[in-house]
């Protein structure tokens, strides 16, 4: 799977500040991701992507996302990460491979939707050029970007953190927004797990 391409084109679209509003999402349905500058708080959507977010609330219970690489950041646009094969820091990281993988569970189809955008600290699943193929890679949104809409796969929205995101390491953009020596999910959890 190739997941480093994630529309490169939207880099150059108008990429305007913008928020999110919160959604005071329950426990169980709420992801905190501990990152080096803070936490950050992501409310999931079932009610968008039931088969993505029950992947991701795995995952997380699994704990394949801790340590886990910020491996593409584009500033202005999405930091992406979740590649859980290549992308852990502390067993396996390979800087060449990592955004290429997924996870050993199955890959999705798609569960787009016109209800919300990608607008600023919007989660989206990434995916290679199948629909179907989103799996274990997520990105945060810097900056709106309209021509994601319907395109990919909403699962969730940052309700607090946003300033811990921003901190995040940037990456070439001559190289499509790669890390090097890049920023990493500490810690992932469902705030339900105590």
């Amino acid at each position: 799977m190739k997941f480093k391409g994630l529309a490169a084109f939207v880099v150059l679209a108008g990429l305007a500040a913008g928020s999110v509003s919160a959604l005071a999402a329950d426990a169980e349905n709420t992801m905190v991701i501990t990152l080096k500058d803070g936490d950050v708080t992501v409310a999931l959507r079932p009610d968008l992507a039931p088969k993505h977010v029950a992947q991701i609330k795995k995952l997380v219970r699994e704990h394949a996302y801790d340590n886990v690489a910020f491996h593409r950041v584009i500033d202005g646009f999405m930091a992406q990460t979740g590649d859980v094969k290549f992308g852990n820091m502390k067993k396996g990281f390979d800087p060449n491979l990592a955004g290429t993988g997924g996870s050993d569970l199955p890959d999705l189809p798609a569960e787009f939707t016109t209800k919300t955008h990608f607008v600023r600290g919007v989660v989206g699943m990434a995916r290679a050029q199948d629909p179907n193929s989103a799996n274990s890679q997520f990105f945060i949104m810097f900056a709106p970007a309209p021509p994601l809409d319907g395109q990919y796969t909403i699962v969730g929205e940052v309700e607090s953190g946003m300033d811990a995101v921003d901190k995040i390491k940037k990456g070439d953009d001559a190289q499509n927004g790669a890390v090097a020596d890049p920023d990493r999910m500490i810690k992932v959890r469902i705030a339900a797990d105590k």
